[in-house]
């Protein structure tokens, strides 16, 4: 569920545009204004909006708000008015080709984005930059970790929820296997079962695997595995499992100690809010003890830290 709110009388996207525009006038701009009124439309409010405004005053939104606002403000303001798939295809290009390669973001978009939604962000991703996304990824991982990525990215895997139990015991068998030995053919199966079998498959794995052996699937995998390789492998299982407490594990990192991991933090936030936020929110509140409303007001500031909560919503 999303937790962006919506007013239950939304002005009409050239009212929207005029508002915009007035906030923009004289020394500096009126950010108030501005958050007000983009974080509190969605997708497709904030693409007609855009339209709106380019066709009134022939300018563009997004370069506007990219001179007008600064720092952590203008990063989570411009990251949130694409659409979802050309949003993602942003982040892995930022992750992928920036000054340092972002490992971990591109986990969390490539291994965390349905099938259909990976196609998807792929064509953009062709269309935007002129290269195929697997091969930046080729271009800039390495090894297993490489290999997990582009299988992730080019397997076709059924995603409803049935399973077959034979095949959730023998997958649970070969994965014994796989990470008691630690040889390159014990990678491939690794690599194999993680990116082809559907989340509910790797779910009942998980458990099968528990029942069988007395340990835990991921455990063994953070005994066996190492860097990015391990990262990709437990992502996928992590978010076949629950998805939500990923979020949240990844949301207390990016605040947690010293200084905040403002761009993970960010993506988070933004990316989430119009899918899942609501049960992540829960989650967090959960495993943690404090709404993750309180944790993101204690680790930002002024109109960044107005923008990020008003994405959150209420704090519960």
């Amino acid at each position: 569920m999303a937790t962006t709110k919506i007013p239950m009388t939304v002005p009409s996207p050239r009212v929207d545009a005029d508002q915009l525009f007035k906030a923009f006038k004289g020394r500096g701009c009126d950010t108030s204004v501005i958050i007000n009124i983009l974080a509190h439309r969605n997708e497709t409010q904030r693409a007609l909006i855009e339209q709106e405004y380019e066709t009134k005053f022939s300018d563009d939104l997004r370069k506007r708000l990219q001179s007008e606002l600064h720092g952590h403000l203008k990063k989570a303001v411009l990251l949130w008015m694409p659409e979802a798939v050309e949003r993602d295809a942003s982040i892995l290009k930022h992750a992928l080709r920036g000054a340092v390669t972002d490992h971990k973001a591109v986990a969390e978009i490539i291994c965390t984005r349905s099938g259909s939604q990976l196609r998807q962000i792929k064509q953009v991703y062709f269309n935007t930059f002129g290269v195929k996304l697997e091969q930046d990824v080729e271009s800039e991982a390495s090894g297993n970790h490489k290999r997990v990525l582009l299988a992730y990215l080019n397997t076709t895997r059924y995603e409803g929820p049935e399973i077959d139990n034979k095949i959730v015991e023998n997958d649970a068998r070969v994965l014994k296997k796989a990470v008691a030995r630690k040889h390159k053919s014990d990678d491939q199966t690794l690599i194999q079962i993680f990116t082809d079998r559907s989340r509910t498959h790797l779910v009942a794995v998980r458990s099968t695997y528990r029942s069988m052996y007395g340990k835990e699937l991921g455990k063994a995998i953070r005994d066996e595995t190492r860097g990015n390789f391990e990262h990709v492998l437990l992502t996928i299982l992590q978010c076949a499992e629950n998805s939500s407490f990923y979020f949240a594990k990844a949301l207390r990192k990016s605040m947690k100690g010293l200084g905040t991991d403002d761009t993970a933090l960010i993506r988070i936030v933004v990316t989430r809010a119009e899918v899942d936020m609501h049960y992540i929110i829960s989650e967090y509140r959960k495993r943690y003890k404090k709404t993750l409303y309180n944790a993101v007001h204690s680790d930002t500031t002024g109109h960044y830290r107005t923008f990020l909560l008003s994405l959150l919503g209420p704090n519960v």
